[in-house]
């Protein structure tokens, strides 16, 4: 301490740390800025010649550190190391990287049966910026050949597997390899699975977006999202415009993701175990006409996700006989598991999807993809197994 400083002038200083041991968990370095060593240092950084910090949008280390974690993740058992950008949500990651690689007059290619939030985006937001989107069957490759042919303004095939809510799986190598044949971008939202149980990267996508929100942080109160590439020459258009639009994650919010990783592996595999028991129980039930989980056999994507997938994940929907009045009942008779708008936590969570996540998609193709009025959508928890089935005992036999 300066003696010659004044106490008040004491109140205001910071202490450079140098006496600090090494932590033992990542810090939240909560500050908007970092100071530099010199003239010359600052501006080094700023032009990229040093790496550092300079203000919290432009990074900050717990930030930094938790996206090269994920990046980590998504890359593991590659040669090749991915890089990783957290944002401020899910949604910021699409918006982030599908508007630094597009420009006026490009499009999209995409399937019907994505997530309502993504769905409203390309129909709602993107066509006022020029980009178009094309949503079709990705199951069908001798017809996007003829799409492809035919609309040369394709730029990117955008898709999730497994799907939301109707859990879909597409086959995410031959869509990889038929994006490279045809000069695409590929992207996959991995936010169901997680790298622990997928790693698209591996199978040839470009990039993976993930809602770090979910499974990664997996106790409800975090939002992020993160973008993970593999080739590092399209990173610094993506940093750009994250960077310039503002979607960054904040400190806390990463930190959160951070510790809620460190039990992913454990988490992930009873998610899937339990999500497992559900759906066999709930495929046997009198009062549901349909249950989809790709850990079933009876799943349409049954194969391609034993193929893909090492463990079928929590994430299941079933279809009530009633339609919406018997959906309602039904989930207003559940107790341990409860309605919430999201997924991935570590409580048993529900949604109905036409009144909430798809309200915005058409009613038409909402049906045509079996997202009906009695579909209920699960994300299955890591609770007792025998609590979470008696809890959809009572509610189905409410009905």
């Amino acid at each position: 301490m300066n003696k010659k400083m004044h106490i008040d002038t004491h109140c205001v200083l910071e202490y450079d740390g140098k006496n600090f041991s090494q932590p033992h968990i990542l810090p939240i370095y909560a500050t908007s800025s970092f100071v530099m060593q010199s003239f010359e240092h600052g501006e080094a950084v700023f032009t990229g010649q040093k790496q550092g910090q300079v203000y919290g949008r432009y990074g900050n280390p717990t930030v930094d550190e938790v996206a090269a974690k994920i990046a980590a993740l998504e890359s593991h058992g590659m040669e090749k190391q991915a890089f990783g950008l957290m944002t401020s949500s899910g949604m910021s990651a699409i918006s982030t990287l599908l508007q630094s690689l597009l420009q006026n007059g490009d499009a999209i290619l995409t399937q019907e049966d994505l997530y309502g939030g993504t769905t409203e985006l390309f129909k709602s937001v993107f066509p006022a910026m020029g980009i178009r989107t094309y949503f079709t069957d990705l199951k069908d490759i001798s017809a996007l050949e003829v799409l492809i042919k035919n609309n040369p303004d394709i730029k990117v095939l955008y898709f999730e597997t497994p799907s939301n809510p109707t859990c879909s799986c597409l086959d995410i190598k031959v869509l990889a390899d038929f994006a490279k044949q045809n000069g695409l971008l590929s992207i996959v939202d991995n936010t169901f699975c997680t790298p622990v149980i997928q790693q698209p990267l591996q199978l040839g996508v470009d990039f993976v977006i993930h809602s770090t929100t979910k499974y990664l942080n997996g106790h409800g109160n975090s939002i992020a999202g993160i973008i993970v590439g593999i080739d590092e020459a399209r990173k610094p258009a993506i940093w750009k415009t994250l960077k310039l639009m503002g979607g960054t994650c904040n400190p806390f919010d990463a930190w959160l993701v951070h510790i809620g990783m460190k039990t992913l592996g454990l988490r992930m595999e009873k998610h899937s175990s339990n999500a497992m028991s559900l759906a066999t129980y709930l495929e046997n039930h009198t009062k549901v006409s349909k249950a989809n989980y790709v850990g079933l056999k009876s799943h349409e994507s049954f194969e391609t996700a034993s193929s893909q997938m090492r463990l079928p994940g929590g994430m299941l929907s079933f279809e009530v006989d009633g339609g919406y009045e018997a959906a309602k009942k039904c989930i207003n008779s559940l107790s341990l598991a409860k309605y919430a708008p999201t997924l991935g936590d570590v409580n048993t969570l529900v949604l109905h999807p036409r009144t909430s996540s798809h309200l915005n998609v058409d009613p038409a193709v909402s049906e045509k993809n079996g997202i009906t009025q009695g579909l209920i959508r699960v994300s299955v928890g890591i609770e007792a197994t025998e609590d979470v089935l008696s809890d959809f005992e009572n509610a189905l036999n409410s009905i």
